[in-house]
């Protein structure tokens, strides 16, 4: 059946409280919050998901509030949803199914893994910093991207080179028969990709270009991406407060302090 959206309304994030001032101020706990919602699903269980990855599951279905860690932005907000979801399918994660979002300012950049890229061999990626023209002098990845670390996840049925392989487990080890990027690649392997993800970035419009280099320094051309535009996500409110609230017109105002 999947995720339920309808007859999920008043979704609210509570903030904890992890310490108390002198004064009597709280001090919030900046990692984790307590969410609380409305359903009238009473034979359903209920998914939360926090910017689009699955946070957690009820375990009653009349459960309707439950604590989730939260990553710790600054100029960003946090994107929480609650779906409901038969018992069967309670710790089935639907994030893939989920609509496509904005990540806070950053790229995703993904290549298949493919059987012909060289074992032992690392890939970096280079941006052009919204100037233009890609600087390969300075990856923009903090670390190498290793490819294939070890011959058995790489080579498989015979096809690993002559008192090199493991003659008939080479393999054993590699994605593949329905895991992963199943059918996109070579029967078995290649069903897997690399991904690498930016930094959050200002908004702006991007290059980048990815090199593989194997393990004897070997280095291959760029491939470079197409523009890419980043728009940031508007800075989240601070300071709001109630002004007043009429519950017979259904009018609530907020003021910034």
């Amino acid at each position: 059946m999947g995720l339920v959206s309808s007859g999920i309304d008043r979704i609210r994030a509570v903030g904890l409280a992890a310490g108390v001032r002198a004064g009597g101020g709280a001090i919030n706990e900046p990692f984790s919050v307590l969410i609380k919602w409305r359903s009238e699903h009473e034979d359903k269980l209920h998914q939360i998901y926090v910017n689009g990855v699955l946070a957690g599951v009820t375990t009653d279905v009349q459960q309707r509030q439950m604590i989730v860690s939260i990553p710790l932005h600054t100029n960003s907000a946090v994107r929480i949803e609650v779906y409901a979801v038969e018992a069967s399918e309670a710790n089935f994660d639907f994030s893939g199914r989920l609509q496509s979002r904005p990540q806070s300012g950053r790229v995703n950049i993904s290549w298949f893994r493919s059987m012909s890229l060289p074992l032992e061999g690392t890939a970096q990626v280079y941006s052009d910093g919204a100037s233009g023209e890609i600087d390969y002098d300075k990856p923009a990845s903090k670390e190498d991207i290793q490819l294939w670390p070890s011959r058995q996840d790489k080579f498989g049925f015979g096809l690993g080179p002559f008192g090199e392989g493991d003659f008939g487990y080479e393999g054993s080890a590699a994605v593949g028969f329905g895991i992963g990027l199943f059918g996109e690649g070579e029967f078995g392997f290649d069903a897997d990709q690399v991904s690498w993800v930016s930094s959050e970035l200002e908004t702006g419009k991007y290059r980048f270009a990815v090199k593989v280099t194997d393990r004897f320094g070997n280095e291959s051309d760029a491939q470079e991406t197409n523009e890419i535009t980043v728009i940031r996500p508007a800075t989240p409110a601070h300071g709001l407060k109630v002004d007043s609230y009429d519950k017979a017109e259904g009018r609530l105002v907020l003021c910034i302090s």
